[in-house]
């Protein structure tokens, strides 16, 4: 069977493929952001490194737009039509077309939420929400309906799914979390129901990138094939025993992204693999919390995804 087989059967059916599958995602330096060059890049590091799928990253995050100075600002925030992702849907078409059915494509997919706070700044963003928070959705309307048609046309080129990253509920943010759960979280769950619809494999990601999360139980409604979560909450460690008893699925994950993986040696993390595995069997396919730095040893990662494939469970 293929590994697109291998994952699909061992996540949606619980049918264990005989290893423990992996993948761990980067950036690239600036000149393979997009079109062949980006395809090429994300062809090198999956062939380099053996991992179980093909996650592409997203590189067209939002400009600034100076002019959200108020809540009412947001009424006239940027519509970005397809142009504005072309180089992306380029290379999203290239690896679609090189995986060849063999692997499962999964593009990466920020939300509106995180689209909003990198046009206008987390501050602005907060306060906007405190003063207007209809008016700041006007906002994330127009954003979400941008993302979609990036979705679509991921979607038209034959992507198996998609990598779902949300942000906003961290502990930092808002002391009131119902700012997030009534007007940021609706437009989450609209992305969702895109997702869930048309795509035959989907990740959560509850992303900590900027912040930890006393509480990520919010999230288990959201809707997701793999649950990739993170490993430390406000309140300590969090389990994967934990997270599997939160959203009751497969869960992506296991090692710290800032740990042993970008240190080494390669004997240190075949042992953390190893460790990991042993510790928490509701992991079904070895990664990170997170992305990776972008500068780290290709060679440590093939080592984590090497150990991962020679477990034993």
């Amino acid at each position: 069977m293929s590994k697109r087989d291998d994952i699909l059967n061992l996540v949606l059916n619980g049918e264990s493929p005989g290893y423990v599958p992996a993948a761990f995602f980067l950036h690239f330096p600036e000149e393979f952001k997009g079109g062949q060059a980006a395809a090429d890049k994300h062809m090198e590091f999956f062939r380099h490194t053996g991992m179980d799928f093909l996650k592409i990253q997203f590189e067209r995050p939002f400009p600034p737009v100076e002019s959200l100075k108020d809540p009412e600002d947001w009424t006239n925030h940027p519509f970005y039509d397809r142009d504005y992702y072309q180089d992306q849907i380029e290379a999203v078409t290239e690896l679609v077309e090189a995986a060849d059915g063999q692997v499962l494509t999964i593009v990466t997919l920020y939300s509106a939420f995180m689209c909003s706070v990198r046009a206008a700044g987390k501050e602005v963003v907060a306060r906007h929400l405190l003063e207007n928070p209809e008016a700041y959705c006007k906002g994330l309307e127009i954003i979400t309906e941008s993302l979609l048609v990036f979705v679509n046309a991921c979607i038209d080129a034959g992507v198996d799914g998609f990598y779902a990253s949300t942000q906003g509920r961290e502990d930092f943010r808002f002391k009131n979390k119902k700012l997030f759960d009534d007007y940021i979280k609706p437009y989450d769950l609209l992305m969702w129901e895109k997702l869930d619809a048309n795509c035959d494999f989907n990740i959560l990601h509850v992303c900590d990138y900027h912040g930890k999360y006393a509480d990520i139980s919010p999230f288990a409604e959201y809707p997701g094939d793999l649950v990739n979560a993170p490993l430390d909450l406000t309140t300590g460690p969090i389990t994967a025993a934990e997270i599997h008893s939160i959203f009751k699925r497969p869960l992506l994950g296991g090692l710290d992204r800032m740990g042993v993986i970008v240190d080494g040696p390669e004997e240190a993390i075949q042992k953390a693999v190893y460790d990991t595995l042993d510790a928490n069997p509701q992991i079904s396919v070895l990664g990170a919390d997170c992305t990776l730095p972008s500068d780290i040893n290709w060679d440590h990662i093939k080592a984590a995804i090497d150990a991962a494939h020679s477990y034993e469970r």
